[in-house]
């Protein structure tokens, strides 16, 4: 088929995801080294938020690769009653590099499920119904995740999308607090909101947040955050849900977000990184109290693909070459780096509200007025259909060979954890070049 061919076919017969169907035009891709991504016309682009802040360790691994093929030839599946050679060897891997504390594990198909497995084990564990989520957040696509997603991707579900004993707090955002304080005199009241909400509210089971919040920002707590949440979870009985599924795997200069803070939730959700994506897993990891409980209780999950060998090999893989690579540290390493960078391009453009961000996992917040803080577009927009400013400085640095994921007001700089300084620097050149639409729209 030609190029043409596919994008037609492609574009008459599947959905786009999380977007009106008209004008869709998907970029046909044909092959992908390293930190770029190659279109069917031999351009090449820089995968500056690693696809969906997912490809850790870039494109076309060779040794996961051939842990695929491996896979394959030796056994392509099992049901997950019994085990397997790739099961063991990946758990006893996962015991390694997981928060301290997180040994009993229950093996999906993507971060949306890991959610759903731990909503469910949150449940059959206290024996409570009620989840606390945060508005600026997103936990997944299906009926439970979307339904504890904060932002407008839960919008269209409703009256019955929001989940069943879903509940929403305000979220961390010290840039622009939706209470209205400033930190650090506030003594961070995101919390304390939280407690009141909990020794409010009957029946509350779990606490669910994204460490640095993703999609919606790039939203990073202080560090008072965690231990002070973990210790209102503790003291209440109620049980801290962590959804790593974007800031696991090396994301923000440590294995998993939570050992910024020292703090290890009850359950944690992961996926992407965990294969980089390369093969779709995710993972529900449970601590060793609720281990015990389902010893001499009923656990009421499973599916198919649970413990999938063509999943687990490959991971195994993954944390293997993320070791050899040393990109955990790389990452750490690299984010003074990403921060100068980033913070000379807001230096240089009025339209820059915020660069924040922690190892290579940076948000860049775009506003009207740096004082207000008034973004260019908000959540109602995105869903109405009106073109969106970042959408359109994306556009073009695509045209630049630069791919960037933007989000409502915002961008999301997540590249491969093997990019290096060049690229960086490639990147960021890209995105001042083109900040100027921003600039002649917002105010002095």
């Amino acid at each position: 088929m030609t190029s043409e061919e596919v994008v037609r076919i492609t574009r008459e017969t599947n959905y786009g995801t999380w977007r009106f169907q008209n004008g869709w035009n998907p970029m046909h891709i044909v092959d992908a080294e390293g930190c770029s991504i190659i279109d069917a016309k031999g351009k090449r682009y820089l995968d500056f938020s690693s696809q969906l802040m997912c490809m850790n360790l870039g494109h076309k691994n060779a040794a996961v690769v051939a842990s695929i093929a491996r896979q394959a030839q030796e056994l392509a599946y099992a049901m997950p009653g019994y085990t397997t050679t790739a099961r063991a060897e990946l758990s006893k891997l996962l015991l390694e590099v997981l928060p301290k504390g997180l040994n009993r594990f229950f093996f999906t198909t993507s971060g949306t499920e890991a959610n759903e497995a731990a909503f469910k084990i949150a449940r059959m564990y206290t024996g409570r119904t009620k989840v606390i989520a945060r508005y600026r957040s997103y936990h997944g696509s299906t009926a439970g995740s979307i339904g504890a997603t904060g932002d407008p991707r839960r919008w269209a579900m409703e009256p019955r999308g929001k989940g069943p004993g879903v509940i929403f707090a305000p979220e961390v955002n010290c840039y622009k607090c939706p209470i209205k304080h400033t930190y650090p005199g506030c003594g961070v009241a995101c919390v304390d909101y939280l407690e009141h909400m909990i020794r409010n509210e009957s029946d509350v089971a779990a606490v669910l947040v994204e460490p640095i919040v993703g999609t919606n920002g790039v939203l990073a707590p202080p560090d008072e955050y965690m231990p002070r949440l973990r210790k209102i979870c503790d003291e209440t009985g109620v049980l801290l849900i962590a959804d790593e599924v974007m800031t696991g795997w090396g994301r923000t200069g440590e294995w998993f977000a939570m050992n910024l803070w020292g703090v290890t939730p009850d359950i944690l959700t992961t996926a992407k990184g965990i294969t980089s994506a390369y093969v779709p897993l995710g993972l529900c990891a449970t601590s060793e109290k609720i281990a015990a409980f389902f010893q001499d209780h009923y656990f009421a999950l499973g599916h198919t693909y649970e413990a999938h060998p063509m999943t687990l090999g490959p991971a195994v893989a993954t944390i293997h070459e993320m070791q050899r690579l040393k990109l955990v540290e790389r990452a750490r390493d690299l984010e003074p780096f990403v921060a100068e960078k980033l913070q000379a391009l807001k230096s240089r453009h009025k339209s820059i509200g915020e660069v924040r961000g922690r190892g290579l996992f940076w948000g860049v917040d775009l506003v009207k007025n740096q004082t207000t803080k008034e973004p260019f577009n908000t959540y109602s927009d995105k869903v109405s259909g009106k073109p969106l400013l970042v959408d359109q400085i994306a556009a073009k640095t695509l045209a630049d060979g630069v791919i960037l994921q933007a989000w409502v007001s915002h961008f999301v700089i997540a590249p491969p954890l093997i990019i290096e300084r060049e690229e960086i620097e490639q990147g960021v050149a890209v995105l001042d070049k083109w900040l100027f639409m921003a600039d002649e729209l917002a105010e002095a």
